[in-house]
């Protein structure tokens, strides 16, 4: 009798976030999978039913597939970047040396400052005119003229990756360096005295206490990564020609730039559904973790 009152209370205790959750997600989810098999419109009538054609058109459309090469590129290059920046940067900070409470502090100040602002110091950094990149890159000899980089095809991408990184790899640093903390430091003297060098020292000691935080930070950063919209809709808002544009962007082409509201709910789901498969391989690897660890 108990343990029955006190399950209901729990659930009593958790209905009104349960009734948020119903309003704020449950509804809007339900109404945009009602609203994916119709044609309709953003303004205007609510549309005829037309099935499964929009997500036909929309997986076998060369757009879906550029787009989601692009976003593939975008989230394996500036997340790899990042767990390597983030690993080095927090074995720097772990060392003994002076001022290294305050350099960790600066550390935080990209990850700290909002993503919009962020994207805006990067287009001044980037600007063909009077940007701070073009400026470096001409008194130092390594560029005769100034460079578009947010208006070529070519460089486009990848500077979106670098405004990324560098954004985003102090949240990997600060989980590796929180990990670091546990690692034994006898166990580190021991492998010294042994004449194990810095590499072997990393791969045999210190590794496999980073690896588990490591996953979850690679996880984590990778479904980011593969619905960013924020930093790319500020920068380039998808161009030029396209070369930049990523699911996020291409769904909200389709649903208000275009006003196709029925086909941009189809892709906006299509979306939902990789990022669901994504957490779903998440909470797999962290229980495959788990288990080896116990």
């Amino acid at each position: 009798m108990s343990g029955t009152w006190l399950t209901t209370r729990a659930w009593l205790l958790m209905l009104p976030l349960l009734v948020v959750m119903i309003s704020v997600i449950g509804w809007p989810l339900v109404d945009t999978v009602g609203l994916s098999f119709t044609d309709a419109k953003l303004v205007g009538t609510a549309g005829s039913f037309v099935g499964i054609d929009n997500y036909v058109k929309m997986l076998s459309g060369s757009n879906f597939q550029r787009t989601l090469i692009t976003t593939a590129w975008f989230a394996i290059v500036s997340v790899a970047a990042e767990m390597v920046i983030g690993v080095l940067a927090a074995l720097l900070l772990n060392q003994q040396f002076r001022g290294r409470t305050a350099l960790r502090a600066l550390m935080i100040l990209p990850w700290a400052l909002p993503t919009v602002v962020n994207a805006t110091l990067w287009r001044l950094i980037y600007n063909p005119e009077y940007g701070a990149l073009n400026a470096a890159l001409t008194q130092f000899g390594l560029l005769d003229a100034y460079r578009s980089w947010l208006g070529e095809p070519g460089t486009a991408l990848a500077a979106l990756i670098v405004a990324d990184c560098w954004k985003n790899f102090p949240l990997v640093a600060l989980i590796a360096l929180a990990a670091l903390q546990a690692v034994p430091r006898d166990i580190t003297a021991a492998s010294l005295v042994d004449g194990a060098g810095p590499f072997a020292r990393f791969r045999f000691v210190i590794l496999p206490y980073l690896a588990g935080p490591l996953m979850v930070a690679l996880v984590l950063r990778t479904i980011e990564a593969f619905k960013v919209f924020d930093i790319i809709w500020v920068m380039t808002r998808g161009g030029p020609a396209n070369s930049t544009r990523t699911l996020s962007i291409l769904v909200y082409q389709e649903a208000f730039s275009f006003q196709r509201a029925g086909s941009g709910a189809s892709l906006a789901l299509i979306v939902t559904l990789l990022v669901t498969l994504l957490a779903a391989g998440y909470a797999a690897l962290v229980r495959k973790t788990a288990g080896s660890a116990a």
